[in-house]
C-alpha cells in the first residue's frame, strides 16, 4: 500500500499492485519517492507506482501529499524523503540537501496558475485586491508576486480556494491543478493567466514543479534514480490509455476527456526533459525572484547528469 495525505491532514491509502517477493531482502534499498496526488503526478509515476517499471536492487515506496506540505518537509531538516515533487519556488531553501531531476518537471507552455474571481476584474484592479493562494513556498505565488509585487495573500488549501471564492470568503483566487479547467463551469472569471503573463515577460515557459533527489545519496544512485523515473514517465507516454485510467483516481470529478487535456497539459517532452529553454526558465525564474526580494538568497540550479 502506498500512503497519502487528503489536503484535510488525514492519512488514507490506495491499492497498489503487490510486489514480487524478493529473494534477498538485503539487497535491495529503499528508495521513498513523494508527489501530490493529482492525475498528472500520478499519470507519471505509474510505471514506477504499479511495478511495470523496476530497477534491479530498488524498490519504490511512494507518499501522496499536496505540494504545499511537501515543499514544507524538504525544508525540514535535511528533508523527509530521497525523492519529492516541489514547487521551483522552494528549490532555494532546500538546494543544501536536494538537487533537480533532469525528468519530472511540470511546465506550462504559455499557460498555468490562474487568478479567478465571481466579478471581472481588470488586472489593475486585482492588484489591490486581496487573493487566496495556496501556499507562499508555491510557484504559483513567486509568480503572482512577480506579476504584481506586494498584493496581499491569504493561504488557504489548494481546494478550497474556488468554494471560497464563491462563498465570497475572498475577492479572487490563485488556483493550481485541475482548477485550471473548470473554473468557468463554476461561473467564475479569469482575470489573469500567469503562464501567458510570464511568457509574454520573457519569451520562456513557466517552470512549475520538478522532483528532487536527496544528495546523500551518491551521484550513481541519483542517477539511477533518475533514469528510472524518466523510463516510468515513458512508459506511461507509450501506454497512455492504462496509465490514464490509473490518473483517473486522482482526478478530483474531472471527466476522461478533461483528465487526458490536463495530463497533456503538464506530462509531454518536456517532462521526459526540460530543454534548453526549460531549463534557462527554471534559472530566470528564481534570479527574478531573488533579486525581486521574495526568495532571500540566490539559487544554484543543479540537475542531476
Amino acid at each position: 500500500m502506498s500512503s497519502m495525505d487528503t489536503p484535510a491532514g488525514t492519512p488514507v491509502t490506495y491499492p497498489r499492485q503487490q510486489e514480487p517477493m524478493q529473494s534477498n531482502a538485503s539487497a535491495t534499498r529503499e528508495i521513498t519517492v513523494a508527489h501530490s496526488p493529482d492525475s498528472d503526478d500520478a499519470f507519471m509515476f505509474y510505471g514506477l507506482a504499479t511495478n511495470k517499471v523496476r530497477v534491479p536492487g530498488l524498490r519504490f515506496t511512494h507518499t501522496l501529499c499536496d505540494i504545499e506540505t511537501l515543499n514544507q518537509k524538504a525544508r525540514d531538516g535535511d528533508g523527509v524523503y530521497d525523492v519529492t515533487a516541489i514547487s521551483f519556488h522552494a528549490y532555494p531553501y532546500i538546494q543544501d540537501h536536494y538537487a533537480l531531476l533532469p525528468s519530472g518537471g511540470s511546465v506550462g507552455d504559455g499557460y498555468g496558475p490562474m487568478v479567478v474571481s465571481t466579478r471581472a476584474f481588470s488586472t489593475s484592479e486585482i492588484k489591490s485586491k486581496r487573493i487566496a493562494i495556496p501556499g507562499t513556498l508555491t510557484t504559483a505565488y513567486l509568480a503572482l508576486q512577480l506579476f504584481a509585487p506586494g498584493i496581499e495573500t491569504d493561504v488557504v488549501p489548494f481546494d478550497q480556494i474556488i468554494p471560497q471564492v464563491l462563498k465570497g470568503e475572498h475577492e479572487a483566487g490563485l488556483i493550481i491543478h485541475e482548477g485550471q479547467l473548470t473554473y468557468d463551469k463554476s461561473g467564475l472569471h479569469r482575470i489573469v493567466d500567469l503562464g501567458r503573463w510570464w511568457q509574454k515577460v520573457t519569451g520562456l515557459p513557466l517552470p512549475l514543479g520538478g522532483n528532487a533527489i536527496r544528495r546523500s545519496l551518491g551521484p550513481e544512485l541519483m542517477s539511477k534514480v533518475g533514469e528510472a523515473l524518466k523510463e516510468s514517465i515513458q512508459y506511461a507516454l507509450d501506454h497512455r490509455d492504462e496509465a490514464l485510467a490509473y490518473a483517473m483516481q486522482f482526478a478530483r470529478d474531472l471527466d476522461s476527456q478533461l483528465a487526458d487535456k490536463f495530463v497533456g497539459m503538464y506530462v509531454n517532452e518536456r517532462t521526459l526533459d526540460y530543454g534548453p529553454d526549460g531549463r534557462e526558465a527554471v534559472r530566470r525564474l528564481l534570479d527574478m525572484g531573488h533579486k525581486a526580494g521574495i526568495i532571500p538568497h540566490a539559487a544554484k540550479v543543479d540537475f542531476v547528469s
